[in-house]
């Protein structure tokens, strides 16, 4: 059975995947951050696995249990965002930031990389155009990200003689909870009809991880349409 690992599954672009690769028979492995939100997925994507686990506990995730032998692909999407000058930054939201966006990824991977390396899979981290270009605000979450970048350059360029493929997505806004949250941070009204739909942004997705095997994306950007107003 193909087995596929989705963190964020919750909301968002995580939700939209999980739909997708459940309706396609797929076998789900998904992360849960409580025992609350653990049993929504189960009743929402029956047959799946849920495994509880914090993000943001570092030791937790570098432990996990519970993982199938093979992983055909491995999405890293759960996030978190915080907005903030660096001379206001508070330590603790700069450190749940890299923790979760940067550092769970990173151990998660190691987790999962047996695993993903015998199925010769696919390891997609969701990254974001504050992974490519920071913006005032935006310091602790654009590190984050281009720390993540860099993580997964080097997983690609160690895992291509086990067949193991890397892609990094680069969305730029996209209509999901997170992007309503970071317009109330900014004082800006949100309008979900500005930004990249969560489906647009798993079709890019789902285009990288049905590649036939003798290619791949190492790195895709999704960006709107509609040009940002001033």
């Amino acid at each position: 059975m193909t087995a596929h690992l989705v963190t964020g599954a919750g909301s968002g672009i995580g939700a939209v995947l999980a739909d997708r690769l459940h309706a396609r028979g797929d076998h789900l492995v998904l992360l849960a951050r409580s025992t609350e939100r653990a049993a929504e997925l189960e009743s929402r994507y029956a047959g799946s696995t849920v495994l509880v686990v914090d993000l943001a506990d570092l030791d937790a995730v570098a432990e996990l249990d519970g993982l199938p032998d093979e992983l055909a692909s491995v999405h890293h999407v759960a996030g978190v965002v915080e907005l903030g000058p660096v001379a206001d930054q508070d330590p603790r939201a700069l450190r749940e930031q890299v923790d979760v966006n940067l550092l769970a990824p990173a151990l998660l991977t190691r987790r999962c990389l047996p695993a993903v390396r015998r199925a010769r899979g696919t390891f997609v981290f969701v990254n974001s155009s504050a992974g490519l270009s920071a913006s005032a605000s935006w310091s602790a979450y654009a590190a984050s990200k281009f720390g993540l970048r860099g993580f997964a350059d080097s997983l690609r360029a160690e895992e291509v003689e086990h067949g193991v493929r890397v892609t990094t997505v680069f969305p730029s806004r996209t209509a999901t909870p997170m992007q309503e949250k970071v317009h109330e941070q900014e004082g800006r009204t949100y309008d979900s009809s500005r930004w990249i739909s969560p489906e647009t942004v798993v079709d890019t997705i789902l285009h990288v991880l049905d590649m036939p095997g003798d290619a791949t994306i190492p790195e895709v950007t999704v960006r709107p349409v509609v040009p940002r107003a001033t």
